[in-house]
């Protein structure tokens, strides 16, 4: 382990890094570093790859909302080989095969660089694996080739860094969130008011139900191929409003400080107390199982004649695109809309149940290497010279008290998130129940980084305690 984390900071110097600022930039500043790193990456989605041809089938479409990739442009492969990256290693760190202490700064880089060099290599290994599989369509020549590996690699080195720009301390939040929130936010603004034409009228919701209103055309309320629809306009809202509502919900313990006197709060465990992680991870993991099962069916099982390799998928050979037609990958991707529902209720269970199940086993993970099980909250807490009274001023007493919540609500909240994500997509909502759930609950923890930060402004000592607790 020696020999390799050594190699691993060898390498990681080669690359170019961010570095932190000196002194932490004002809001205002923050604000205009983000805005730049978001214009960046949507400029990017825009630029078009040299060497592809355009009107290619969308091999990948269902899952581009999670990796915030845009077919044929820079972006093709978008912030998917970062979550893959991130995936791998956390599931080696959460079965003890990498044995690191997040409390240990250099630890904590060692698994930061380690996270940089996996996402190289595997923006490597996806790029290959596009091209090899014909999402850029078939007969390319070797020069075209690898000019497209290049510009693949180029771009997604690029994405690291503004990711690592936002995250250390120039932007706010996360840089993989921002990306998410704004394809999803896109997708949805789209969805309710594009004006281009569709099989009965508008692609949006809104042009159509106005042209339906002066044509006499009927159908507004359900369409067709699940095109936008106003029954899928408000299902989103009220899924919208039912994930706001689950944010809302929480266990607030009360605190005391011992150092200030007369300072008393309360400490919040959160419903959805790991966040949108969970379903980032299981999103990403489903979307390479489709992914490598369409590979391996495009390569050496086209007809779908070897009874091996249909356990893994199959796909209909006339339309690769339109999705997997049997084996595992067939059980795990979306049945989105209420027409497929009706007609496919076993698959749309089974759908259910692989979300629910993954993303419970991912939120148990990730509290543990976290920083967020009850041991490390209470190391905080009493390292923030914080109490909860009626109990000693000891870490055991503490995690005493925050082992009678965390695990259970970070059970329960894994369970929600994912009965939320994949049921919401079974309705054919905008942006995709997935997308919907990353983008309500990325939009709220930015209005909270924005409070917290107003705080820390106008009362920083406070601010300071809060932040630690």
């Amino acid at each position: 382990m020696g020999a390799l984390a050594d190699g691993i900071r060898g390498i990681a110097t080669v690359f170019p890094q961010v570095l932190k600022p000196e002194k932490k930039p004002s809001l205002t500043e923050r604000l205009i570093w983000t805005a730049i790193a978001l214009g960046i990456f949507l400029v990017l989605s825009q630029i078009p790859l040299y060497g592809v041809a355009s009107g290619l089938q969308d091999q990948t479409a269902y899952f581009r909302i999670i990796f915030a990739s845009s077919q044929g442009t820079l972006m093709e492969l978008g912030i998917g080989p970062i979550v893959t990256a991130g995936l791998v290693l956390q599931l080696l760190k959460g079965a003890d095969i990498i044995k690191l202490d997040f409390r240990k700064p250099d630890d904590r880089a060692l698994f930061s660089s380690g996270t940089k060099l996996l996402a190289i290599v595997v923006t490597l290994a996806e790029a290959i694996a596009f091209l090899i599989g014909g999402a850029f369509g078939r007969g390319l020549t070797p020069g075209v080739m690898v000019v497209i590996l290049v510009q693949l690699v180029v771009a997604g080195f690029v994405v690291l860094l503004l990711d690592e720009m936002v995250q250390k301390g120039w932007g706010l939040g996360s840089g993989i969130s921002l990306f998410i929130a704004a394809g999803v936010a896109q997708q949805i603004f789209w969805s309710i008011f594009s004006i281009l034409p569709a099989g009965d009228g508008y692609f949006g919701v809104i042009p159509n139900v106005l042209s339906s209103a002066f044509t006499g055309i009927s159908g507004v309320i359900f369409r067709a191929n699940n095109l936008p629809s106003v029954l899928s306009l408000v299902l989103t809202f009220t899924v919208i409003a039912l994930i706001v509502y689950a944010e809302g919900i929480r266990i607030e313990i009360p605190i005391t400080s011992s150092r200030y006197k007369g300072f008393s709060g309360t400490y919040p465990i959160k419903l959805l107390y790991v966040s949108v992680l969970p379903v980032i991870l299981t999103g990403a993991l489903l979307a390479n199982i489709v992914f490598f099962s369409q590979f391996i069916w495009s390569r050496f099982n086209p007809n779908n004649s070897n009874f091996f390799l249909n356990l893994f998928g199959m796909f209909n050979p006339q339309d690769p695109a339109s999705g997997p037609i049997g084996g595992l990958a067939y059980y795990v991707f979306p049945p989105r809309g209420l027409e497929i529902l009706a007609i496919e209720p076993l698959r749309a269970l089974t759908y259910v149940i692989f979300y629910v199940v993954l993303c419970t086993i991912f939120a148990r993970i990730w509290v543990e290497i976290g920083g967020l099980g009850a041991k490390s909250v209470a190391q905080n807490l009493i390292g923030a010279n914080v109490l909860v009274p009626g109990f000693r001023r000891s870490e055991g007493s503490v995690e005493l008290v925050l082992n009678r919540y965390i695990p259970v609500i970070t059970i329960m909240g894994g369970a929600i998130m994912g009965l939320l994500a994949s049921g919401s997509d079974l309705l054919g909502i905008f942006g995709s129940g997935t997308g919907i759930l990353l983008m309500v609950s990325i939009t709220l923890n930015y209005y909270q980084i924005l409070m917290k930060e107003r705080l820390e402004t106008m009362m920083p000592q406070l601010a300071g305690l809060l932040g630690k607790t």
